[in-house]
């Protein structure tokens, strides 16, 4: 029997519960109620590749929780696709959906009374939506990730996601034929799974393995393949035990699990949006975790993998060389994770490790060895300056110098700057930026990838910088300065910008600077008004009013 308070709630801790008899309509029998009722949050849709097939993953489970002596009670969770909201006002719902998925949770964890959770899911919100949940409910819970999609191929070169934004770019440049963009297109995304480099998606599931709460080697597992689905299963079996033995998320998400996330983080070249879930996690935790500790594991930690978007190789890669705990095993032997970590499983993150490959193998390219990174350190700066005084995140790989100072070119929204590229009038050495698209400002911090896409498509990757108050994708690269606080709406000064100002970007001084007289800037402030909200009702409307910086989150629970 199902030793918590939950399962004696719902069974009326006797045999006498008019509960029972609703349980029993949808399949309990006298001998389940004893069970422990485990919740599955299932984030299928076929409105996308990313979730499209986790339908089977879910099936595998419950059939192994059933199995196994429990009773799964399977529930839906929204999500929202970035890759096919990207550029529309439906990308405003993106990080909003991470707060809504970690809402929908609780709810039916909590207004159900299950005695654990297993959380299936693919796409960018769905993973820290999905965490949160775990850490403010505190129930036994594992996080079960959808799987990578698997790279396609146009004229014997791999070509994923970003491979099409980045084609938009170089066809109004003149660099790419219809040909070429067609093709990339249509083969960009051949299987289900989500987006294939250390994008989001990836960045987001690797780091859960680090951190204890999905099983090691499961990240890197392709969608479609047999064993993401057995993987499944074994979540399914491993959740239960910690269930039956009270395993809880707080007992694993710890100020040092989360510095192990970080270093994973940092290790494999993941994406900037980590920060911004990390901090929300953190919170939800109620884990004590600020921007300055992202610069503290930075510092320490090398870039070990040459993983996309800034590198050459997809996930699926650095699976057939050892995958996340290959790196892991890495970390450890150097002293940069903390191996004493507890794990969903009940054992140590160390004892976990010993059943993995400790090192790489000389003759593949994937993950570096230790003497030979691709960077000395990690590759999420934070900036600070009068542009950013409460911080902002920068992603330095890739970069031939990670320094620029340049004349401001000014835009109030995505849809503007777009326009500008494409009609070719961002030039080399500009600093781009894009404001008013905050949390509250745009609202919800749309992801700048068609931009950042477009430029990279043009060969502007290394030579022009852009800075806004939303957010990047993870499949972005080059100059780009994100999550800049406080935002436009708020009176940031971002929003004093004018075009022509000279705007530094400086990596190596960890700065953000505006190079305007202060007796400018306060005339214009003074100036400044702040603009009406987008949104006034319904669910954007309540997200502007509630939600908290991008420094602290941009959670809504505050």
């Amino acid at each position: 029997m199902a030793d918590n308070w939950r399962s004696k709630l719902i069974t009326g801790g006797v045999n006498r519960s008019p509960n029972r008899a609703m349980l029993r309509a949808v399949g309990f029998k006298d001998g389940d109620f004893d069970k422990a009722i485990i919740g599955v949050a299932n984030g299928y849709s076929n409105m996308n590749p990313c979730n499209a097939g986790i339908q089977p993953l879910v099936t595998s489970a419950m059939a192994a929780l059933e199995e196994a002596g429990a009773k799964p009670q399977v529930f839906g969770v929204p999500t929202v696709t970035d890759g096919i909201g990207m550029g529309t006002e439906g990308m405003k719902y993106s990080l909003i959906s991470r707060e809504v998925i970690a809402d929908a949770i609780e709810t039916s964890i909590n207004g159900q009374m299950m005695d654990g959770a297993l959380v299936v899911g693919a796409c960018d919100k769905n993973m820290p939506g999905g965490m949160m949940a775990l850490a403010r409910m505190n129930v036994p819970g594992i996080y079960v990730y959808g799987g990578t999609i698997k790279p396609g191929v146009w004229k014997g070169q791999p070509v994923n996601l970003v491979s099409s934004f980045e084609a938009v770019g170089a066809i109004s440049a003149g660099k790419m034929t219809q040909e070429d963009y067609d093709g990339i297109e249509r083969n960009a995304c051949p299987t289900h799974g989500a987006c294939g480099g250390m994008y989001t998606a990836n960045t987001m599931s690797s780091s859960f393995e680090a951190m204890g709460m999905s099983l090691l080697g499961s990240s890197s597992m392709a969608n479609p393949d047999g064993e993401k689905a057995d993987s499944a299963a074994e979540s399914a079996r491993v959740v239960l035990n910690a269930v039956r033995k009270n395993i809880r998320p707080r007992d694993i998400i710890t100020r040092k699990s989360i510095e192990n996330a970080i270093a994973l983080i940092m290790a494999t070249g993941g994406s900037t949006n980590a920060v911004l879930h990390y901090m929300a996690i953190a919170d939800a935790a109620d884990v004590e975790w600020t921007l300055d500790d992202f610069e503290l594991i930075r510092k320490r930690t090398p870039v070990l993998c040459d993983l996309k978007p800034s590198g050459k190789y997809m996930m699926t890669d650095l699976h057939r060389v050892g995958g996340v705990p290959l790196v892991l095993n890495m970390l450890l032997e150097h002293g940069l994770i903390h191996g004493d970590c507890l794990t969903i499983t009940g054992n140590s993150l160390a004892d976990e490790l010993k059943k993995w490959k400790p090192r790489p193998d000389k003759e593949q390219d994937v993950v570096r060895q230790w003497d030979n990174p691709m960077y000395s350190h990690g590759h999420l700066a934070i900036l600070k300056g009068n542009l950013a005084p409460e911080g902002c995140v920068a992603k330095i790989t890739g970069l031939k110098n990670p320094s620029i100072t340049g004349p401001a070119r000014v835009f109030n929204s995505e849809n503007e700057v777009m326009a500008a590229i494409t009609a070719n009038k961002i030039k080399a050495g500009d600093v781009v930026v894009i404001r008013y698209e905050g949390p509250k400002g745009g609202p919800g911090m749309q992801e700048m990838l068609a931009p950042t896409g477009a430029l990279i498509g043009q060969g502007l990757g290394d030579s022009v910088g852009l800075i806004t108050d939303g957010r990047f994708s993870g499949g972005t690269w080059g100059m780009v300065v994100g999550h800049v606080a406080p935002e436009a709406y708020e009176g940031g000064l971002i929003a004093l910008v004018e075009e022509g100002d000279a705007i530094t970007i400086d990596a190596h001084k960890l700065l953000l600077q505006l190079n305007v007289p202060e007796d400018v800037i306060a005339k214009r402030r003074a100036a400044w008004k702040q603009p009406a909200p987008k949104y006034t009702r319904g669910l954007m409307g309540k997200y502007i009013r509630l939600v908290s910086p991008a420094t602290k989150g941009a959670v809504t629970d505050r």
